[in-house]
């Protein structure tokens, strides 16, 4: 019996032991993986901060540190607002600010060359990109220029808040709509404007209308080629092509050129030009930017037989105008109208041209005398015809016209 009692005491003292190192292997397990999460955790935030120090601090960031809580005013006055109620006020409101609106705000803050800070009245600054500050932004010019701190202004945003509340804003899109409606209307009423050139290419200039590139082709450039000499001129343009929807913007100097010379221009003026081509029927003479048609048959009262002993490409020439066509532009020209003698043309044209201006005074002189000609010529047939009226009807008048006229009528009745 009592050794029946010794095993089974020495079996039992055993099972408590192996229970023990279990335990305790098991609670040396748990200890690791305990220590191997803190170590873990340790190291994740480590790496945060260090993530956190490497990005800088945030906007939010910044302004905390510089956030020293509200300010109280001792006053004796009695307020009806307390900032408790301004609290309030600030929970409830809502903030309206959809994508592609216009919003009035202020510059407050320059971000260096990228941008600048705007308080448009949300619960976070909005952020002006530098390329969005203007439509056109000369070479030498700022972010300052064109985006005064405190100055009321319109802007369009142009995305969603991020993940900070802050929108992106834009007065560049509204300039250009803006300058976009200004073009469309001068082009509706057909206006002759001035635009600046800024640059040159091989197939012409960019000039700038409103804050917008219009293309300038070459060959309507009047009288100049499109060099480097042409940057910074102020030329006067009429548009050719415009389309909005394409953002095509297509101008002529020629045409504006020509149509205020041909405003100006009248028959019998004396005008100097530059041949620039000959044709069987003629030559065609450059004159200010447009082109005037020398008929041979306005070249000399003596018949011509060949052209080219008489005129030349590129040879300076002075003609009268003897028509002209305000609404295509076209003029037509005439240098036998400046001969002192018929065929001078074809012996001596420099002389003619010297003499041009005085030649062309005598024949105004006679184009003048001939015409008063022909009204007293044509006022003495109406007078003639005023006195058979007379003779007629047995009745007398101090005005014959009238009676001329009173006579047609009743007849026409």
């Amino acid at each position: 019996m009592k050794i029946c009692q010794a095993a089974a005491l020495a079996a039992f003292v055993t099972s408590a032991s192996a229970f023990s190192s279990v335990a305790f292997v098991a609670s040396r397990s748990s200890t690791a993986r305990f220590q191997s999460a803190v170590a873990e955790q340790t190291e994740t935030s480590t790496s945060s901060e260090e993530k956190s120090k490497a990005r800088g601090p945030t906007r939010f960031d910044r302004l905390k540190q510089l956030y020293k809580g509200p300010r109280f005013i001792a006053t004796d006055q009695e307020v009806p607002f307390s900032y408790e109620d301004f609290a309030q006020a600030v929970s409830v409101t809502e903030y309206a600010f959809e994508r592609n609106s216009v919003v009035q705000g202020v510059a407050v803050e320059y971000s260096g060359e990228k941008g600048c800070l705007v308080d448009i009245g949300a619960k976070a600054s909005a952020f002006l990109p530098a390329q969005e500050s203007s439509l056109y932004m000369a070479d030498n010019a700022g972010l300052s220029d064109v985006i005064p701190l405190d100055t009321p202004m319109n802007f369009q945003i142009i995305s969603e808040e991020d993940e900070n509340g802050q929108l992106i804003v834009s007065v560049k899109r509204i300039q250009y709509k803006e300058a976009w409606e200004k073009v469309l209307t001068l082009s509706e009423s057909d206006e002759v404007v001035e635009a600046q050139v800024v640059a040159v290419n091989r197939g012409g200039a960019i000039c700038l209308i409103e804050g917008l590139r219009a293309f300038l082709p070459g060959s309507h450039l009047a009288g100049q080629l499109p060099d480097e000499s042409l940057i910074g001129q102020t030329l006067k343009l009429k548009f050719l092509e415009v389309n909005q929807e394409n953002g095509k913007l297509v101008v002529s100097n020629r045409k504006a050129v020509v149509e205020q010379q041909m405003a100006d221009l009248s028959r019998g003026d004396l005008v100097e030009g530059i041949v620039k081509a000959l044709k069987p029927y003629g030559a065609f003479v450059e004159v200010g930017g447009m082109s005037g048609l020398l008929h041979i048959s306005q070249i000399s009262y003596d018949r011509i037989d060949d052209l080219e002993k008489v005129l030349q490409p590129g040879m300076a020439v002075k003609c009268m105008i003897i028509d002209h066509d305000k609404v295509n532009g076209r003029i037509a020209l005439s240098t036998k109208t400046l001969e002192p003698e018929p065929g001078d043309m074809l012996k001596n044209s420099q002389m003619v041209y010297d003499n041009a201006e005085q030649t062309a005074i005598l024949y105004h002189e006679k184009m003048e005398a001939q015409r008063l000609e022909r009204e007293k010529a044509a006022r003495d047939i109406v007078l003639g015809l005023g006195d058979s009226l007379d003779d007629l009807d047995g009745s007398s008048s101090s005005d014959p016209l009238k009676d001329v006229s009173d006579s047609l009528d009743s007849l026409l009745s």
